[in-house]
């Protein structure tokens, strides 16, 4: 193994990739909207992911765990980091928040009503939140 294969930045291949049966997928502006209007009628979660980061997918799995069991029933966004990162500066700066990695947000009437990171995120209770 040389110094190049040992220290790239290349995503792992044992990355696993997030449920899209749970998730809808946040790539633009434009979503951003989306929640901020959906919002108003049930609290929308956003979850900010770095498929480079061990954290980040470690704490992806056991979220979607918990999700499954207790059938929680809000939007679910899911952002990209390493594919759409400017779109976490929109959302720090929409929602008022510090750009962390992994990240969850609860957005409710417009405006971020809890954001956790890292293994923090497992720490909350997704079901107080429910409108």
């Amino acid at each position: 193994m040389n110094f190049h294969t040992l220290f790239s930045h290349k995503q792992e291949s044992h990355d696993v990739p997030p449920d899209t049966s749970l998730w809808r997928e946040l790539t633009q502006p434009s979503h951003l909207d989306e929640i901020t209007k959906l919002s108003f009628q049930q609290t929308v979660v956003v979850y900010k992911h770095s498929s480079l980061c061990r954290i980040s997918r470690s704490v992806l799995s056991r979220l979607e765990s918990k999700i499954i069991e207790q059938s929680i029933d809000f939007p679910l966004y899911f952002l990209d980091l390493i594919k759409y990162r400017d779109l976490s500066d929109v959302i720090s700066y929409k929602f008022r928040v510090t750009h962390q990695s992994p990240q969850l947000l609860m957005i409710s009437n417009g405006k971020s009503i809890m954001n956790s990171s890292h293994y923090n995120i497992l720490d909350n209770d997704l079901e107080d939140f429910l409108k």
